[in-house]
């Protein structure tokens, strides 16, 4: 199944809808069986099931999250976007914690058979908190 560009969008705003809502289970719907899943802080995960039970703590944990469109690219023909995001959320940040933070990035999405089979996220290294910009630093005790 190829999707056209306006369901690859359609696709991509309910992605968006069911996260802001926090509805792990409409969210895991959009993706296929053998998705792959690469986190800002290379994170990666393999399957649907292994998505699901890595996302349940931070769905259940980060209740406060809210992701906004700031711009999408589609390629059709490669069935894949570019989706780029903010995050409004109470951070996770060593000496920020539960402050609100907002975050920045982009999603690499690609489609197959009509679901998301991988979804690549990059997130910029500075990032607001509490309304002063905040230039994260390596750190492996982050989350």
């Amino acid at each position: 199944m190829v999707l056209s560009r306006e369901e690859m969008i359609s696709a991509i705003v309910e992605w968006e809808k069911y996260w802001n809502e926090h509805d792990i289970d409409r969210v895991m719907d959009l993706f296929h069986e053998e998705v792959v899943f690469e986190h800002w802080l290379d994170i990666r995960v393999k399957g649907k099931q292994n998505l699901y039970q890595s996302w349940v703590p931070w769905f259940k944990n980060h209740g406060g999250f809210r992701f906004t469109t700031e711009d999408l690219f589609v390629d059709e023909k490669e069935q894949k976007i570019l989706y780029r995001w903010q995050l409004d959320w109470p951070s996770l940040e060593k000496g920020f914690e539960g402050k609100q933070e907002k975050r920045r990035g982009v999603d690499v999405v690609h489609f197959k058979d009509g679901k998301v089979i991988e979804k690549l996220t990059y997130s910029k290294t500075t990032v607001e908190i509490d309304g002063a910009r905040i230039r994260l630093s390596p750190d492996e005790g982050r989350k």
